[in-house]
């Protein structure tokens, strides 16, 4: 029995002395610890006000885009608008075209008039969807070339005292664009 009140005893000193030590250790890093504390509060603040000024900044950018995205939508509707305006223009000269080439050359079938009419079509068509500005402008002077001669074939014939013909430049018009094509 003695050896075992002993060996409680030898326990109890050891358990004492460790919790003697650990609290010494606790005292003596106490002011660690609170500078420990202090510090990590300052860096979670500084952490907070840090992320609400890139929350501001990133608010004040997103505004930016967001007037700029408006303005952009804005000016694009305004364009779209202004080219289909032009495209339906353009539509409207191209059947006048037409029917100029019907009244000049009556004693030809109507599908001579609707060919050059719908080759002109198929041009300002391309000429729309072209996405390069040098073949936009290449497929416009085509386009160009093709009612200034439908013109001055029709002007021709109606000063011509000929009863026979054909809309000879815009035919050949027609032809060099296809010939284009092709080659």
């Amino acid at each position: 029995m003695f050896v075992m009140r002993r060996w409680l005893a030898e326990v109890l000193t050891f358990w004492r002395r460790s919790a003697d030590e650990n609290l010494h250790w606790r005292l003596s890093r106490q002011d660690d610890l609170e500078q420990l504390r202090r510090e990590q509060a300052l860096a979670e603040q500084e952490l907070v006000a840090e992320l609400k000024k890139r929350s501001q900044q990133l608010a004040h950018e997103l505004a930016l885009n967001k007037a700029r995205n408006q303005n952009e939508l804005a000016m694009l509707k305004t364009r779209c608008r202004q080219d289909l305006q032009d495209y339906q223009q353009y539509l409207q000269s191209l059947d006048r075209l037409k029917d100029s080439l019907r009244r000049s050359y009556s004693h030809l079938p109507e599908a001579v008039a609707f060919t050059i009419h719908h080759h002109a079509k198929q041009l300002l068509n391309r000429m729309w969807e072209a996405d390069e500005p040098q073949q936009k402008l290449k497929i416009e002077m085509q386009l160009l070339q093709l009612m200034t001669a439908v013109h001055e074939d029709s002007r021709a014939r109606l000063q011509s005292d000929v009863a026979e013909g054909l809309p000879q430049r815009a035919l050949a018009c027609i032809d060099a664009d296809l010939d284009n094509q092709i080659g």
